[in-house]
């Protein structure tokens, strides 16, 4: 879940990525007004933020002075015929043109619009980036996984114990997840990417393959069985990296910040007290417990998941789960940011804009 209205994020120390050709579609109308757009396979996301040069505040922060988030599901039936549908792609457009008329309104002068796994995997994805073109005037990117998993620790760093020796973050997509080693560089922690892995599972292709509305226990231990079994590879590369009793895993996604909002028992979504939340083991344990324990009915009714997430919210615990019994750890930070949040680091500091 994403946040929908004006805030304040602060970014921190990330992984170094390199420098992006970014474009500035809209002119240098307004100097210093930037936009990030992710597309994913489930979720259409856009930030739009000004840098915040105020010397009183922390380093490489910004202000989010809009937000939108459409559920679109661009990937829908993707893994069954190989293609973006029809319907979903007018989704998309339609979410797309909201995203437009925003950055438009916002004068927004720098900006990158990124396209994920569903664009990556369909036959048609490239003429899908021509028609965004042609029908909406925005220029997608269809980035690589690995630029994927770097803009996911850019965004989310900040957020590791800076004590720790090293952290695993992950990213639980709607087509594909991405698995992060971070670990220290010069003694400090900084958000050091050391291993990435990039699964071709995801909460709209799991829930498609296996089912989402209604999961039996033999369902969900199948789909965990089938992360662990994703994941054996990125584990042995990881196997010498050191760890220490401050090791923790680190997560951004709709899967986590739902967890997060059950756990808290939230009346309606709050990033604020969701955003940097420290939950245990065993609270990770009780949520996924009682999330299981629901009809797909009650799901759809409860405040933090919604309908559009009732049969995408237990795929995305099968994969959790295979994540934790790969890399055990007492407790788990939920981020609510991410790709969208890196992206504005990263232009931000290719144009000095925290100077």
């Amino acid at each position: 879940m994403s946040a929908t209205g004006a805030g304040s994020f602060v970014g921190g120390s990330a992984a170094r990525l390199p420098r992006l050709d970014a474009t500035a579609p809209y002119g240098a109308r307004a100097k210093g007004v930037y936009a990030a757009l992710d597309l994913g396979t489930n979720n259409c996301r856009l930030l739009v933020a000004r840098p915040i040069r105020d010397p009183g505040a922390p380093a490489e922060s910004f202000r989010i002075i809009d937000a939108f988030s459409r559920i679109v599901r661009l990937g829908e039936g993707l893994g069954q015929t190989g293609e973006l549908s029809e319907a979903a792609i007018c989704r998309t457009l339609d979410a797309l043109l909201v995203c437009r008329d925003k950055m438009a309104a916002r004068d927004v002068c720098r900006a990158r619009l990124i396209a994920t796994e569903a664009c990556r995997a369909a036959a048609n994805g490239e003429d899908f980036v021509a028609r965004v073109r042609e029908e909406t005037g925005l220029e997608l990117e269809i980035i690589s996984r690995e630029t994927e998993a770097r803009l996911a620790a850019a965004g989310c760093a900040a957020l590791a114990d800076s004590r720790a020796k090293s952290v695993l973050l992950f990213d639980i997509g709607g087509g594909s997840s991405e698995i992060v080693w971070l670990a220290p560089r010069n003694g400090a922690q900084e958000g050091q990417v050391r291993h990435w892995t990039s699964l071709q599972l995801g909460v709209v292709t799991l829930a498609e393959r296996f089912g989402g509305a209604e999961v039996s226990f033999r369902q969900f231990t199948a789909m965990t069985e089938l992360v662990v079994s994703e994941l054996q590879q990125f584990l042995a590369r990881s196997a010498k990296e050191e760890r220490c009793n401050r090791f923790h895993l680190l997560g951004t996604s709709g899967t986590v910040t739902t967890l997060a909002g059950v756990h808290l028992n939230l009346s309606r979504y709050d990033r604020r007290r969701v955003d940097g939340l420290w939950m245990s083991h065993a609270e990770i344990d009780a949520v996924m417990n009682k999330l299981r324990g629901m009809s797909y009915a009650e799901r759809s009714r409860n405040a933090c998941i919604g309908p559009d997430r009732a049969d995408l919210v237990l795929a995305g615990c099968a994969i959790l789960e295979g994540i934790r019994r790969c890399f055990p750890s007492e407790r788990v930070r939920i981020a609510d940011r991410g790709l969208r949040e890196g992206m504005l680091l990263e232009l931000m500091r290719a144009d000095q804009s925290f100077a």
